[in-house]
């Protein structure tokens, strides 16, 4: 009975993990290809940790006060079966994990090998340095510097830079990132799905200033975006676009 109501209340618990770690809806197509495989992963992971708790279990109470223990009996086909489902589960992580890392936007260099049409992408120049964040938008002549600007639904594709080390462009919300080297060109891809602010972080550590090297990245919708541009293109004032005053950075820009 008591061996029962122990394999109960783990059955319990291991259907309230599954409920309560699906994930909410990605910000960017980046975050969701990186969610869907934690969550087939953990799909794989939770039957396993189950079976192994429940063997552990099952000794403690079959040999619990053994005063006489037997070594175990040589099954090979047992063997031979925990061998091939071991083999059959790193064969399935294995191949979701290479789905993952072939997407464009994980790996901007598969772009070419898939075929992906990005003709259309905006591109954004990013400058790193010890210790902040500086950002181009070529197209309009505009620079800013401690935000960064981004349209929503959009393929955008950034080109890092670094002046000094090595520096990181982290942003988890939108599941980004890529460190940026000093004398070479890094390019990484995202195409956010949900406005808001989110927070960039250098992960690298970069010197004394590292842990303020920071910015706030604000995904506006396509229109609130362009009437940023427009505005930032035509003046040198720092605006907050959309009507939106909570995110503020330091913005110059020249007429095209």
């Amino acid at each position: 009975m008591r061996l029962s109501r122990v394999l109960s209340w783990l059955c319990v618990l291991t259907l309230g993990v599954v409920v309560f770690t699906t994930p909410a809806a990605a910000q960017s197509v980046n975050r969701a290809a990186i969610d869907e495989l934690n969550e087939q992963l953990l799909y794989v992971a939770l039957p396993l940790t189950l079976f192994v708790e429940l063997m552990l279990v099952y000794a403690i109470y079959r040999f619990y006060n053994n005063d006489a223990p037997r070594p175990t009996v040589d099954d090979p086909a047992l063997e031979v079966t925990w061998t091939a489902a071991t083999g059959a589960i790193l064969v399935f992580v294995g191949v979701s994990g290479f789905f993952v890392l072939a997407n464009p936007y994980i790996s901007p260099a598969a772009a070419d090998a898939t075929g992906t049409d990005f003709s259309d992408e905006e591109e954004i120049d990013v400058l790193t340095y010890q210790w902040g964040y500086e950002f181009g938008y070529p197209d309009t002549n505009v620079t800013t510097s401690d935000t960064l600007y981004l349209p929503n639904n959009t393929d955008i594709r950034f080109t890092m830079q670094s002046s000094d080390v090595i520096h990181s462009f982290y942003v988890p919300g939108l599941g980004l990132k890529q460190d940026i080297f000093p004398s070479q060109e890094t390019v990484a891809r995202t195409r956010a799905t949900e406005t808001g602010t989110y927070r960039l972080y250098c992960a690298e550590l970069c010197g004394s200033g590292h842990a303020r090297m920071q910015a706030d990245v604000v995904v506006l919708s396509q229109s609130d975006y362009d009437a940023w541009l427009d505005e930032q293109a035509g003046s040198n004032t720092t605006a907050a676009p959309g009507g939106n005053s909570t995110v503020e950075g330091n913005t110059t820009a020249s007429a095209a």
